[in-house]
């Protein structure tokens, strides 16, 4: 599949990573074009501007923090038909709270921002190093999908699956409201209460 990544951190970074090692052609941009060769150089992406990345994709990834979506999206161009992730979680500095939410949510307020996409949220409940298969071993960690569009899930959910986590269907774009803070809850146990960064929620039928 064809798959854009806007950023270079260590989201995107490990998203391309696991993405292109699937098989799949993997355009990154993002505001550095130093750092974007850089980490294209690495994992194999194909770096370009924002723009031309976008055009290439079917689906194309955020990841960003909630602070630099709007402008991202503003200058990415026609964004119509294409599945567009929301990766983030709205947190604060200082990564103890979220800066809006249980009234409206990130993943809500891109589809705002792009209301031609067909945008999805997912991959805020897992953590930058458990990107790479090597790092769950023999473990099938779950990544959560919000959407109210079911075929842009469906898209997705072979992604997912293609690089070996499983996809839960989490309901509609509003069910946002609910995963950040289950992200932001994720952050408390890597982070504040001392679990470390391989870390993920589950959702068990028992």
């Amino acid at each position: 599949m064809n798959v854009a990544i806007i950023g270079h951190g260590n989201m995107g970074s490990g998203l391309a990573g696991a993405l292109v090692s699937a098989g799949h052609h993997v355009w990154l941009a993002g505001r550095d074009q130093e750092k974007v060769a850089a980490v294209a150089a690495t994992t194999g992406a194909t770096a370009n501007s924002l723009v031309d990345a976008v055009q290439q994709a079917e689906v194309v990834f955020l990841a960003l923090p909630f602070a630099a979506m709007a402008e991202a999206l503003a200058a990415a161009g026609d964004l119509a038909g294409r599945v567009v992730v929301d990766i983030c979680n709205p947190v604060s500095a200082d990564f103890k709270q979220l800066v809006i939410g249980h009234t409206t949510s990130a993943g809500e307020q891109v589809q705002r921002w792009a209301p031609a996409a067909r945008v999805v949220k997912a991959f805020n409940t897992i953590f930058a190093p458990l990107l790479a298969p090597a790092a769950r071993a023999d473990k099938t960690l779950q990544v959560f999908m919000a959407s109210d569009d079911s075929a842009a899930k469906a898209v997705l959910a072979s992604l997912v699956q293609s690089i070996g986590f499983e996809a839960v269907d989490a309901g509609g774009l509003e069910n946002c409201r609910l995963l950040e803070p289950v992200g932001l809850m994720n952050i408390q146990f890597g982070y504040f209460l001392g679990q470390g960064p391989a870390v993920a929620p589950g959702w068990v039928k028992v």
